[in-house]
């Protein structure tokens, strides 16, 4: 009885393994081949040394208007989640986000909210000098698909006409830059990350559907790699090997496959139920963002800035492109921010932000808990590094916590932003899913060649199982369809 069962039920691994094959290895052969393209272009984002770039400096001789009068204008119940000073084409705003996520722009002239963008406004702050530029409305498409983008929606997309093809997402609620993408990143981008996250608009658009469709496309994918590893090593004989001294009973096409699986079917395996955790199913995992009452504690209820709009130079260095007013522990900072970076001074002109006042500020998100370190980092570690083309800051502060999550901060010491939250699940979660789908391992983050070689060699592997699969499962449906 037990060995006729060990016999169907190998029978029936062999079955699931070879039915299910024919559309796994189509999902690997587009996930292995989109991931190889990742490494070099990523999804479009507007980074921060971007969007500084294109800032004009601030017209100080234009500000008119006190802080403390914009903000009061500008009707933040609770205090405002950011509060800023910068340059809308050739005007000086005041940039703030209510607690609710909406944004209101106001003129630093006046202290009029200025309404929507129009053509001429996203053409000025694009600067696009060209006469082939050109404006195009866009409420949603392929680059702004996500719900990130939904509080600055619809856009002014300026084409800039250039070599390039540069095209720039105007929000026309903010009147400020939200993207920018070149024809080179939006044609990779479609063999790349568009066709590796499935990142189709009508599908993305609806996140909780998109979500629950890669779920079971990414199951039924781990479920297939992981059925053919366990034959590959049911099947493999070394002593005594098969006949003529193999280690494998198969010939032709499937004797390559099972070779490539021996050979790559750990990281094909590995890399495909780690893309299946990426998904976060269950929400086994903290999000690694803090979220909004972490923030709104941090930043407590701070009285009022005090300064009038000719002390606001004051903060400013040569390099300024914006001012940011920032809401720590109950006191109010301001953030000179630069190309070469930010730098925040509290609003008595004198007193620099330390790590002391980062600490206290932190624990007011974690009652009844304890500090169980402070701790600055020079150089990148297990937790703290750079990935791809994403490089991350240096020197950062870790702060460790004694609440029931065991949480991990990790703070920019020079403005005081939050970079990253990591619970316990979160710091699991960077082993189960950081470590086998992006090789993100000791001795091999900070090392771009050795890791893309890593990524190349082990890419191979998977794609040669991928691809005699392919083909065996093909011939195998052609003959039983045509029987």
């Amino acid at each position: 009885m037990k060995g006729r069962l060990g016999k169907a039920g190998r029978r029936w691994l062999l079955l699931f393994h070879r039915w299910t094959g024919i559309v796994a290895g189509l999902l690997f052969a587009l996930w292995i081949g989109s991931g190889l393209v990742m490494l070099y272009v990523p999804f479009p984002i507007l980074t921060e040394a971007e969007r500084l770039g294109r800032l004009a400096p601030i017209a100080w001789d234009h500000v008119a208007v006190a802080p403390d009068a914009a903000l009061a204008a500008s009707n933040s119940l609770g205090g405002p989640a950011d509060f800023g000073l910068e340059m809308r084409g050739d005007e000086p705003v005041y940039r703030i986000t209510r607690r609710d996520g909406t944004r209101v722009t106001l003129s630093a002239r006046s202290g009029q909210e200025l309404g929507l963008a129009a053509s001429a406004v996203a053409l000025r702050v694009a600067g696009a000098n060209s006469p082939k530029a050109r404006v195009e409305p866009v409420e949603r498409d392929q680059w702004t698909v996500t719900a990130r983008y939904d509080p600055l929606r619809p856009f002014l997309k300026v084409a800039l006409g250039d070599v390039a093809g540069t095209e720039l997402y105007v929000s026309a609620v903010t009147g400020a830059v939200a993207l920018d993408t070149t024809r080179f990143e939006r044609g990779w981008n479609w063999v790349g990350a568009v066709a590796h996250w499935i990142y189709l608009t009508p599908l993305r658009a609806r996140a909780e559907l998109w979500r629950t469709i890669l779920l079971w496309l990414s199951g039924l994918a781990a479920l297939g790699a992981l059925s053919g590893l366990a034959i590959g090593i049911w099947r493999l004989r070394i002593r005594p090997p098969y006949a003529r001294g193999s280690v494998t009973p198969y010939r032709g096409l499937a004797r390559w496959h099972h070779l490539c699986g021996l050979a790559g079917g750990i990281g094909l395996g590995a890399f495909i139920v780690s893309g299946w955790l990426s998904m976060n199913p269950n929400h086994w995992f903290a999000s690694v963002n803090p979220p909004a009452d972490l923030h709104a504690a941090y930043a407590g209820t701070p009285s009022a800035l005090g300064l009038d709009a000719r002390q606001l130079r004051a903060f400013a260095t040569l390099n300024t492109r914006a001012l940011r007013f920032t809401a720590l522990g109950g006191r109010w900072w301001v953030v000179a921010e630069a190309p070469d970076g930010p730098h925040a001074v509290a609003t008595d002109g004198a007193t620099a932000l330390d790590a002391g006042t980062i600490a206290g500020a932190a624990m007011r998100g974690f009652p009844g808990a304890r500090l169980r370190s402070a701790r600055q980092l020079s150089a990148y570690d297990a937790y703290w590094y750079p990935h791809g083309t994403d490089p991350r800051p240096l020197p950062i502060l870790r702060l460790r916590l004694g609440d029931p999550a065991s949480t991990w901060l990790h703070i920019d010491p020079r403005d005081g932003t939050i970079l990253q939250r990591l619970d316990r699940s979160g710091r699991i979660n960077r082993w189960l899913f950081d470590a086998p789908h992006r090789l993100d391992l000791p001795g091999l983050t900070g090392h771009r060649t050795l890791h893309d070689a890593a990524q190349w060699v082990l890419n191979l592997l998977a794609a040669g199982i991928a691809l005699t699969g392919i083909i065996s499962g093909w011939r195998r449906l052609s003959r039983a369809l045509a029987a």
